[in-house]
């Protein structure tokens, strides 16, 4: 991964030669994005720096709404090289970990769990139950906004055990549920008003973005 001043530069120019290496966090709002983003340039001391979203959200981070960095946290420029790695990313997003364990997966790639363990920090500073988690919940999120799915049919989908474990996963990740994240129905659109989401009305969707 880059230096920080080499990260902050870039976040400074949205770089798009970053975009996908490295995730900056924003310690005084607690949210992490791509450096491509939109949003104004925080202070370089309330910066940090990440080599995935696994990694930034492991760290307490919750994903940026505008630039939505956790919707594409494995793009080929930093899922590194080792054609074990590569194996290890397919398997898990087809739902390697959503079915079984850690030790399965290994035996499968012909590694140990250990030395499993140690490529996944190495290249994502994450383990690999923590990358299927932010993969989960990428899935679900997505179902969430383009589906008309029921949050236990979405959960069943993205690949969690069960609708109370995707709660907790995105009451620990966003701090609401994923029912305040559900694609209104057209029913509940009036023109001219906002349409409710939760607490939260749809216009302000944006309103967790990573400046300072």
């Amino acid at each position: 991964m880059p230096d920080f001043e080499v990260s902050y530069s870039a976040l400074q120019r949205r770089d798009p030669s970053l975009d996908g290496i490295v995730f900056a966090a924003v310690k005084t709002t607690g949210v992490y994005c791509r450096p491509v983003c939109r949003v104004r340039t925080p202070l370089a001391r309330n910066v940090c720096f990440y080599p995935s979203a696994a990694a930034a959200e492991r760290a307490g981070y919750r994903p940026c709404l505008r630039c939505r960095p956790e919707t594409a946290p494995f793009c080929p420029a930093w899922k590194g090289t080792r054609t074990t790695v590569e194996r290890a990313l397919a398997l898990i997003q087809a739902g390697a970990l959503d079915t079984g364990g850690v030790d399965a997966l290994a035996t499968r790639l012909g590694i140990g769990p250990r030395h499993l363990a140690r490529l996944f920090a190495e290249h994502f500073d994450a383990s690999p139950l923590q990358v299927a988690q932010s993969l989960r919940i990428q899935r679900a999120k997505r179902l969430l906004n383009s589906s008309d799915l029921s949050i236990a049919a979405i959960a069943q989908h993205a690949g969690f055990k069960s609708p109370r474990r995707m709660t907790a996963a995105f009451v620990s990740l966003y701090g609401k549920p994923p029912s305040a994240m559900m694609r209104p129905s057209p029913k509940d659109a009036r023109p001219g008003h906002p349409i409710l989401l939760g607490s939260t009305t749809w216009r302000s969707v944006d309103a967790g973005t990573c400046s300072d």
